[in-house]
């Protein structure tokens, strides 16, 4: 890790900030291994957000905080493990604008978004938004100017380096480039939420893409 701090939150809480948000999920992927494996300390949370990861209900925070200084966090290897995989329409209002910023053709947006593989770094906003990294920097998208008073459910968006699924109709300003019919929020599930942190996600289109080169 490049750099790592540690701020206490309260009497049993403990916030870890990195550098980047690629240490942020390289740590909490190794919290889950570690609690898995019997060999955390017992906590009550593990909340990762964009370069942090909050513990909360530590016994000693102090302690682990000395302890967590001395780990070696292997970096994520995109693409390990299963995936989520989730059907699109690419349809959405802004997907020529997108096209437009990315300088690609519409049907290139779609094959560069199903290309990544996509991780969840993240939740917030609403219940069951994840907050997905796997494009390359290059594909960041500023949000829209003037976001939209309500955004179906469904929505497939970009906002900087994320993607994200609107899992009910609200207000925002994400450039939708397609919809999918898939339910990321069910309280009649266990877990409600489709997404959680750490969840790989692979995108696929509902229609086949024109191959490169054949059009």
């Amino acid at each position: 890790m490049s750099t790592l701090r540690t701020m206490p939150v309260g009497d049993h809480g403990l916030l870890v900030e990195l550098g980047t948000g690629e240490e942020a999920g390289a740590l909490h992927a190794e919290l889950l291994r570690r609690r898995a494996a019997g060999t955390l300390p017992p906590v009550r949370e593990i909340v990762p957000a964009a370069r942090t990861v909050l513990l909360g209900g530590l016994e000693d925070p102090g302690r682990f905080a000395a302890e967590l200084s001395g780990w070696r966090i292997p970096l994520l290897v995109p693409g390990e493990g299963d995936a989520v995989e989730i059907p699109v329409r690419y349809d959405g209002p802004d997907l020529a604008d997108v096209a437009a910023l990315w300088g690609v053709a519409e049907d290139d947006v779609a094959r560069i978004h199903c290309a990544a593989a996509f991780r969840v770094a993240f939740c917030g906003f609403a219940p069951g938004f994840g907050y997905l990294t796997g494009l390359a920097e290059r594909w960041s998208v500023q949000r829209r100017a003037t976001p939209r008073t309500s955004v179906p459910a469904g929505s497939v968006a970009l906002a900087g380096p994320y993607t994200g699924v609107y899992p009910r109709a609200s207000p925002g300003g994400w450039q939708i480039i397609g919809t999918t019919d898939t339910i990321l929020w069910d309280t009649g599930r266990d877990p409600a939420a489709l997404l959680a942190p750490g969840t790989r996600v692979r995108f696929v289109p509902c229609v086949p893409l024109v191959p490169e080169g054949s059009r």
